[in-house]
């Protein structure tokens, strides 16, 4: 019989209201963020079916680690991760991991980044999948006019967290957060 994965997993807040931090034994697998700690659970539990969940179980330094990095995103978030996707997925990840905190690109140009120059679309369903906020950093992709495209944990949430990394956002931005 095989062995099901365990996941350890903390809720606490942040400065932008709850996270959920979990990990597996390879990394971190998980970073959520919302307003209801019972729908970050949930969540959790959609993503991994078959692992047994275990509250409290989270390093604490990882969990500590990330709520300084949403507070203070200049100070670098340094994790072991644990990143489950296509891999596809899994290289547009890496490359938003080589954007640097306050800097900006567009879905259009982390799809020639990565060699696939008509793959925007998919660079933001790639964008979407990402179960680790922050660590990888799909706040920092936007759309080709600058503006604040959607966000898998809300258009204000990704507009806080660019602004605390300092980054310049477009006056448009605003235009287009509600479309």
């Amino acid at each position: 019989m095989e062995k099901q994965e365990m996941i350890g997993y903390e809720v606490g807040d942040c400065v932008l209201g709850t996270v959920l931090v979990a990990t597996s034994e390879r990394g971190v697998c998980a970073i959520l963020m919302g307003d209801d700690a019972g729908d970050l659970v949930g969540d959790l539990r959609q993503r991994f079916p078959r692992a047994g969940l275990v509250p409290g179980a989270v390093v604490a330094e990882h969990f500590t680690k990330v709520v300084d990095f949403i507070a203070s995103p200049k100070s670098g978030l340094d994790l072991p991760l644990d990143m489950r996707g296509s891999d596809f997925e899994q290289g547009v990840w890496r490359s938003l991991q080589e954007i640097p905190a306050g800097a900006t690109q567009t879905y259009g140009e982390v799809a020639r980044r990565i060699g696939a120059p008509q793959s925007a679309k998919e660079v933001g369903e790639a964008c979407a999948a990402n179960a680790i906020a922050v660590a990888i950093p799909c706040h920092r992709v936007l759309r080709k006019d600058g503006g604040l495209a959607g966000y898998r944990w809300g258009v204000k949430r990704k507009r806080a967290l660019l602004e605390r990394e300092g980054a310049r956002l477009a006056e448009t931005a605003d235009l287009f957060a509600s479309r």
